[in-house]
């Protein structure tokens, strides 16, 4: 079976299994769900707030972009509008197609937009989103002992994903004084010199990338913008839970944004249909809301991202020039 049959293959099984789990969670979710009252809750949501809670990820979307930004001016410094376009079209990729594919997406296009190797690009997107990942747990970590009972899923999954969190920034740390090693062992491989002349190239601008956020001021940077990043997420949370008649207070929004963003890492459907639900309907009722309430408030808030990724996204698509992306290009193994 040939390289491209496999990633296809990868790719079906992938969603195929994001499916069922979706449908398992999905189902899970709406047990005992009053759909009148949902309705009703939903139809009496203050639009105000709401466009509000939607001005919040957007501000979000833009902070993530310069937060990228740190991690890319290693190599090179690409102005806000383009990183702000580009981190937007990968939210936007994310929720529409499988695989996560938004975050090769956004590598490709931001790679050419600023002539940036798409290797270097790729491995700033999945450094940030492994930062991502170990901020949700130190979130989750802090957040917990204040609120009280938790579902028995959660500090289950918080467990793992600190565990694989901690040894990818481990890996992360390391990898700057091995890359060196391992590009001798690669070079010592028996392939054809044209060929291994560019993956060399690429593994080196991956092992860059990788360690982007090394560099002192470059991790304060981060560290900065991702303290910004979750208040406007947190920010957008509550507003929602206030449109819809009720007060969720930001130790409980940072929980749940917690929450659905470990559960993201299951393989699901894109925009994590069943998941988030799931998530929701198990652990908002821990802070005294009915299981019909916290599933209405799951797809209002669900909403508001969704609209706020269109929002910016599909113009991010015209302005990076997404109709080229799938011209292969011969510095990147992405496309």
């Amino acid at each position: 079976m040939d390289r491209e049959k496999q990633k296809s293959l990868v790719k079906w099984v992938s969603l195929a299994l994001g499916i069922i789990l979706a449908a398992v969670f999905l189902t899970l979710a709406i047990r005992g769900v009053s759909w009148p009252e949902m309705l009703g809750i939903v139809r009496q949501a203050n639009p105000l707030l709401l466009a509000l809670s939607i001005l919040y990820g957007s501000l979000s979307i833009f902070l993530r972009g310069l937060r990228w930004g740190v991690l890319i001016s290693a190599q090179k410094k690409v102005p806000a509008w383009i990183m702000f376009f580009a981190t937007a079209v990968g939210y936007l990729g994310n929720t529409f197609l499988p695989a996560r594919a938004g975050e090769v997406l956004r590598s490709v296009l931001l790679g050419r937009k600023a002539g940036i190797p798409k290797s270097f690009t790729f491995a700033t997107a999945i450094t940030e989103r492994i930062f991502d990942a170990v901020t949700l747990v130190l979130i989750a970590v802090v957040v917990i002992p204040g609120i009280g009972t938790m579902p028995e899923w959660l500090p289950q999954a918080m467990r793992v994903m600190g565990v694989l969190g901690g040894i990818v920034i481990v890996g992360l740390l390391i990898l700057p004084r091995v890359s060196e090693w391992v590009l001798r062992m690669f070079a010592k491989l028996p392939l054809p010199s044209a060929l291994r002349q560019q993956a060399e190239q690429l593994l080196r601008e991956f092992f860059e990338g990788a360690a982007a956020f090394i560099n002192p001021g470059r991790a304060f940077g981060i560290i900065a913008f991702s303290a910004l990043v979750w208040f406007m997420d947190a920010s957008a949370a509550v507003t929602v839970s206030h449109a819809l008649g009720w007060n969720m207070t930001y130790p409980q929004a940072l929980l749940t944004l917690a929450a659905m963003g470990l559960s993201s890492a299951i393989p699901s459907t894109p925009g994590y249909i069943g998941i988030y639900q799931f998530v929701a309907t198990t652990l908002l009722p821990v802070f005294g809301v009915t299981r019909t309430a916290a599933l209405s408030y799951i797809l209002v808030l669900q909403a508001t991202i969704v609209a706020a990724v269109v929002l910016w996204g599909l113009p991010g698509l015209w302005l990076l020039g997404a109709g080229k992306v799938n011209q292969k290009e011969p510095d990147s193994p992405l496309v």
